[in-house]
């Protein structure tokens, strides 16, 4: 295991920004709302612009589950709000009528695991099925510290955190990123970016299917702040 694979509670991009970004959005902070807009600007709009976004929305996990073959997901392409609200329809089309969630063929934890648990046993290692089956434990494989960096942002994602904002570094099938995790009463959601200002590099707004809607509004009532920056 290395622990270059991903770092808790590293300084991110949004340091170079806020004084102290793990306060600048809890709800009774100074100018909060213009942290959030800053935020915003920063992670989303500007590499939104440069068609460098995909929306992934999580769903699958429910009632205390957290089995990776259960974790589905669609993702989008997201160059404006209209590919937000497309995305936001076909999720309400499929409630409302009564059909399973939109879902991407591809496995965003299930088969990466797989990959990194063939690939420790090639080398000779033996992984019992505790290691295998409790993410906890997953770091004890190369890549694997990685993969539960990975799971424990979507766990929370779908079942809550107290924490407004975090902020980590993590391998990603796209290389680093950081992860900047946000728990706020607009909406739960988390960007993953690259680790410096790249142009052609992507980024990823990640969210629960129930979250489509808040975080809707949020977009709604701050994207079109930015149009004229």
């Amino acid at each position: 295991m290395t622990y270059s694979e991903a770092k808790e509670h590293t300084p991110g991009r949004l340091h170079e920004l806020f004084a102290d970004p793990y306060r600048a959005f809890e709800n009774d902070t100074d100018e909060r709302q213009l942290h959030i807009r800053v935020m915003l600007h920063t992670l989303l709009a500007r590499p939104m612009q440069r068609g460098q976004v995909t929306l992934r929305v999580i769903h699958g996990w429910e009632n205390g589950g957290f089995e990776p073959s259960d974790l589905q997901h669609a993702d989008y392409a997201l160059h404006s709000l209209d590919d937000y609200h497309t995305a936001v329809e076909r999720f309400t089309t499929a409630t409302r009528q009564n059909e399973p969630l939109p879902a991407d063929n591809t496995s965003i934890l299930a088969a990466p695991l797989a990959d990194a648990i063939a690939d420790a046993e090639a080398e000779g290692q033996t992984l019992t099925d505790d290691i295998v089956e409790t993410p906890a434990r997953w770091p004890a494989f190369d890549g694997g510290l990685a993969l539960y960096t990975l799971f424990k942002m979507y766990h929370r994602l779908v079942y809550g955190e107290d924490d407004s904002y975090r902020c980590s570094q993590c391998n990603t099938p796209h290389g680093p990123r950081e992860i900047h995790e946000f728990h706020m009463e607009e909406g739960e959601f988390a960007l993953l970016a690259p680790i410096s200002e790249q142009h052609d590099a992507p980024y990823l707004l990640v969210l629960h299917e129930s979250q489509l809607a808040p975080i809707e509004q949020l977009l709604n009532d701050s994207l079109p702040l930015f149009d004229r920056f």
